[in-house]
């Protein structure tokens, strides 16, 4: 005997559904947003906080890790970005390209060698007018070693690692 028409279907509609699932669950991840949100908690969990709520202006104005407030919070690129100051506000807001960490904000010689993590907002360099910022200071001492090289690498798989 043959079997009931409707089990058939189920079956179809399983492959169909799990082959549909596979087919979003690619896109889903695509479509991340590019900024780092990944908090400084062991595990690395998500917020919705660019830079672990670090002012990202005053790592070119003052040169040093300023936590951001509250008070002077901004939207771009799927995250909120704080500030120390209006006036690091309205320079953000005037040229965000300008002060945004490279990589969204991933650990720089973690993309150079093929990783997206969370970084402490201390371990930074500016170099050639650019933000990058380290996973942490052992990792930022290798960073440092030779930035120009890594700098290249990096540039060439961030946007692979964003597609992944």
């Amino acid at each position: 005997m043959s079997q009931p028409l409707i089990p058939r279907l189920s079956r179809r509609h399983l492959i169909v559904l799990g082959a549909l699932s596979l087919g979003l669950g690619g896109t889903a991840r695509a479509a991340q947003p590019p900024v780092n949100t990944l908090t400084a908690s062991f595990f690395g969990g998500r917020s919705d906080t660019a830079i672990n709520g670090y002012d990202t202006v005053a790592y070119f104005t003052v040169g040093q890790a300023v936590k951001g407030q509250d008070a002077y919070e901004h939207s771009w690129m799927g995250a909120k970005w704080k500030f120390s100051s209006q006036a690091n506000l309205d320079l953000f807001k005037a040229d965000p390209g300008k002060y945004a960490p490279q990589y969204g904000g991933y650990c720089a010689f973690g993309v150079a060698k093929c990783s997206l993590v969370k970084v402490e907002p201390d371990q930074f360099t500016v170099r050639d007018g650019k933000l990058y910022l380290n996973f942490d200071a052992k990792v930022q001492k290798q960073w440092l070693q030779d930035p120009a090289r890594f700098i290249q690498i990096a540039d060439e798989r961030f946007p692979k690692l964003l597609q992944q």
